[in-house]
């Protein structure tokens, strides 16, 4: 039976389209899919993601042992910047992608979606002088995605959200919004200019009234899981158990570039350094002639003909930024994972056209989410 977050009470005033996510009830589609995906890119949505899992490390040496274990160099990663990259087993394989907030060099704020990422820290933690407190349900949070989210959330607050102020990958901790204390990050899962805002539990309805309340202005609308799903993949955004699982190293899913092998401790690094000479697939987008979300899991991408698959289709949709044509995340063989290739998906047993696109489709430098001019 799946959970309900804090903000459970308000969403199910709104909707009766409900699906699981990580063990806790979401909303997978609120008014209308479309217009809560227009929503975000061009004005603001607001989502409740209280469902990913929370641990504060905190004690001597918690910022060692945070980096002991994910894939990111933390001693580069100054107090009041987040890291993103993942966590991985002994031998090198995804568990989760998730966050790390350096608060200080005694304490770390981590964000992921697992519940095995407790357990890895806690049992890292065992005989040393790190607390590691899970707060998953204590600090539920809403994210606030789109060009006009920092207008609504500066309407709100007199701190100072402005991109000087307050850049992407940072988190605040003194920002109040509507009265209600909130530890505030910026980025998200959209693609787009954006910020989450987690807060205490007896606090949350508070601050949800707030945002509704204001909300009005900038024609907010509450975004479902189906929403999310075309923003995330038209962003290339990477979700545990559709991109990756515990066979997949973080070369086949798209984060290669965040294990940072000169650590002087890299969990599984035996692992990585095999993966990154002989795994042979790597993520990416793909453009199909038809199927929509059909095509989503497809197991069977050909070459030329080649009876042997080349890759494989994780999610498929139809993308509202590509007219309604289907686009798909995919980990595909090298080199076949390059533009422009042109490939043949099997769709249902139907044989569909399909082309590998620039990956991620949408605003590949991040110069929205980022704000650069």
């Amino acid at each position: 039976m799946s959970m309900a977050t804090a903000f459970h009470s308000r969403i199910s005033d709104l909707t009766d389209n409900w699906m699981e996510l990580f063990g806790y009830a979401a909303p997978s589609v609120v008014t209308d899919t479309e217009a809560e995906y227009r929503a975000v890119r061009e004005g603001v949505g607001l989502m409740d993601f209280s469902m990913l899992r929370k641990l504060d490390i905190t004690g001597p040496g918690a910022l060692e042992l945070v980096d002991g274990l994910l894939t990111r160099d933390l001693a580069r990663v100054r107090p009041g910047h987040i890291a993103y990259g993942a966590l991985v087993d002994d031998d090198g394989k995804m568990v989760d992608d998730c966050t790390a907030a350096v608060i200080a060099a005694d304490h770390v704020r981590f964000c992921g979606a697992n519940d095995r990422d407790g357990e890895m820290f806690a049992e890292a933690a065992a005989g040393r002088d790190v607390t590691v407190r899970p707060f998953t349900d204590d600090m539920p949070h809403l994210c606030v995605q789109g060009p006009s989210s920092r207008d609504l959330l500066q309407s709100l607050t007199e701190s100072d959200l402005s991109n000087a102020s307050f850049p992407y990958y940072t988190f605040r901790q003194d920002v109040a919004v509507a009265g209600v204390p909130v530890f505030m990050t910026r980025l998200g899962y959209t693609a787009e200019l954006g910020y989450e805002l987690w807060v205490e539990r007896e606090a949350a309805l508070e601050l949800w009234d707030a945002l509704s309340g204001a909300g009005r202005a900038w024609s907010m609308r509450l975004v479902g899981m189906t929403a999310l799903d075309l923003l995330r993949i038209e962003g290339g955004f990477i979700i545990g158990g559709v991109e990756y699982d515990p066979s997949v190293s973080p070369y086949e899913c798209g984060l290669g570039w965040a294990v940072e092998h000169s650590k002087a401790h890299l969990a599984g690094r035996a692992g990585l350094e095999r993966d990154r000479e002989v795994t042979t697939r790597r993520l990416t987008s793909v453009v199909l002639d038809d199927g929509g979300e059909e095509a989503t899991g497809a197991a069977l991408l050909l070459h030329d003909g080649d009876a042997r698959p080349v890759g494989e289709i994780t999610q498929a949709v139809r993308s509202p930024l590509l007219g309604g044509r289907t686009l798909g995340l995919a980990r595909i063989d090298r080199p076949h994972h390059r533009a422009g290739t042109s490939l043949t998906a099997l769709v249902g047993g139907v044989e569909v056209g399909c082309e590998v696109v620039s990956h991620p489709v949408y605003d590949p430098l991040r110069t929205r989410a980022k704000e650069i001019a």
